[in-house]
């Protein structure tokens, strides 16, 4: 991918989803307390790097196991205070957390592919521009939230997507790697 390109400056927003980009995804399981919740490698650098980029960097993300009586709000406010210390004490940056705690079967107009939390960014920061925001995520419902906003979208996998690859403008094995072309572009 040639970021340059994208023109990309402060004016940008960064969409992240957490569960496989920023942290260990827990397979058919739930991040529930800070103890469960361990980085990826670089995934602390790779913010700061963002940082000096993007004018505002957001977390979009699906939490049903609240939904599931898994965890409470509480918890997962726990599970974040310990990520944004972590991210904040490495020089990176994280203007917002959004989640939505709904079953996946709720249709809920904020549970990704929707984009109910991309409105509530955008409600809560007017300047943000959605043509000129990039969705990073591991999951379908990543790249169609994405789409479905009119961002452009990256996938963080080491294989292509098992999906319409018509929803992903670019793949990257880890928000490192993402984060590497950005100052590779200066």
């Amino acid at each position: 991918m040639n970021l340059s390109h994208y023109l990309i400056d402060k004016s940008w927003t960064l969409f992240l989803d957490r569960d496989g980009v920023i942290n260990h995804r827990i397979v058919d399981d739930y991040v529930k307390i800070p103890a469960e919740f361990k980085f990826l490698p670089n995934a602390q650098n790779a913010i700061k790097i963002c940082k000096k980029f993007f004018g505002k960097i957001f977390i979009v993300t699906n939490q049903q196991g609240i939904g599931k009586g898994l965890m409470t709000v509480g918890q997962l406010e726990k599970v974040h205070a310990k990520m944004l210390n972590k991210i904040s004490k490495a020089g990176g940056r994280i203007d917002q957390i959004y989640f939505c705690p709904e079953l996946a079967d709720s249709n809920h107009p904020d549970r990704k592919p929707e984009i109910g939390m991309a409105i509530k960014a955008q409600n809560e920061f007017p300047e943000i521009d959605f043509s000129k925001s990039i969705m990073i995520g591991d999951s379908r419902s990543d790249m169609e939230f994405g789409r479905n906003a009119g961002m452009k979208t990256v996938f963080i996998s080491k294989n292509k997507p098992m999906f319409d690859d018509k929803l992903v403008d670019h793949t990257y094995e880890s928000l490192m790697k993402f984060a590497s072309l950005l100052t590779n572009n200066q």
